[in-house]
């Protein structure tokens, strides 16, 4: 049974989780397809910084959404970060954690998604997601070099006279993200050399030894390996289903530094709350900390008297911080 767990854990796909893609309206028990219906109809939020953010999709990039500032002018010469994130349940679905990226957009991000608006208002009609009778999933809908591709897109786009980000963009300012399977694509991208640090939300590499219903996308403990950059797990507490794997990351990662914050919230994580609930603002935290140098955001995570230390919410351990 903790194997079956497991495996469906880093889908996201055997119940509808926040973030995740699910197998369908038609498969939800109906309260939770009523929360889920609820949720995406509430209007894109600006988030909570400061610089009030939205979401669209730009000419050049037509497969991914961009969340971004929405006046780019109001940053006033600061350079936009760049954070390139992976959807629940490897889905196409880029506004299934909309909350949460509009909220780290609005401190001077911009965040890329692959896939389209298939959730939130207006939505497109999702392409179906059926499970196999074997117990594997049918074929992720993104990959990690959609993320990349991304990263390609921005890059250019600074380089670009005439772009909105001409000049705008800090290229040492990269992180990669992501929740469930989309945390697993995080892993998978560290490697390159543009990317400066790393968030894995309710997620980790699967043990070499369990079962992998995920067709076409794996990643191997061996990735972890490759990780030239701090990374930072945000678990949902031991009701994660991805919480094992994600532990066992933490403990094998020796060469960088490396945090586990965790927060009784399960699997789902807090995705669709307002600006995207609890676990955001550990994100936004860690971002400021290790693309900014901020000083007070590091607080958050360093010291005896850490925020994370003393919050009786969440447990907190780190190495080489």
């Amino acid at each position: 049974m903790k194997t079956t767990l497991l495996r469906f854990g880093l889908l996201g796909l055997s119940v509808p989780l926040a973030g995740c893609a699910p197998v369908g309206e038609a498969a939800m028990p109906a309260d939770q397809a009523a929360a889920r219906m609820a949720s995406d109809a509430i209007p894109d939020t600006p988030g909570s910084g400061p610089y009030p953010a939205s979401r669209d999709v730009r000419p050049g990039l037509p497969d991914h959404i961009v969340y971004r500032p929405r006046n780019l002018d109001a940053l006033a010469g600061r350079p936009l970060g760049v954070v390139l994130w992976g959807n629940g349940g490897c889905s196409a679905d880029a506004a299934s954690a909309r909350f949460h990226l509009l909220e780290i957009a609005s401190y001077g991000y911009v965040v890329i998604a692959p896939g389209k608006a298939y959730s939130g208002p207006d939505a497109l009609p999702a392409p179906p997601r059926e499970t196999h009778s074997d117990g594997t999933f049918p074929p992720v809908q993104t990959l990690p070099a959609d993320l990349l591709s991304g990263l390609d897109w921005i890059l250019a786009e600074n380089e670009r006279a005439g772009s909105p980000f001409y000049g705008r963009i800090d290229p040492k300012m990269v992180a990669v993200a992501g929740h469930s399977c989309g945390g697993l694509q995080a892993i998978s991208v560290a490697a390159d050399p543009r990317v400066a640090t790393v968030i894995v939300h309710n997620s980790g590499v699967l043990d070499p030894d369990a079962f992998n219903p995920i067709t076409g996308f794996s990643v191997a403990k061996d990735a972890l390996n490759r990780i030239h950059t701090p990374i930072l797990y945000i678990l949902g507490g031991e009701s994660d289903i991805a919480y094992p794997n994600g532990m066992d990351d933490f403990r094998r990662i020796d060469q960088v530094p490396v945090a586990v914050a965790s927060v009784d919230v399960g699997h789902s994580a807090t995705f669709r709350e307002p600006n995207g609930g609890k676990v955001t603002p550990v994100a936004v935290e860690w971002l400021e900390w290790q693309l900014r140098g901020d000083e007070a955001a590091s607080r958050w995570f360093v010291g005896e008297d850490c925020r994370l230390c003393r919050d009786p919410e969440w447990t907190y351990d780190a190495k080489g911080l």
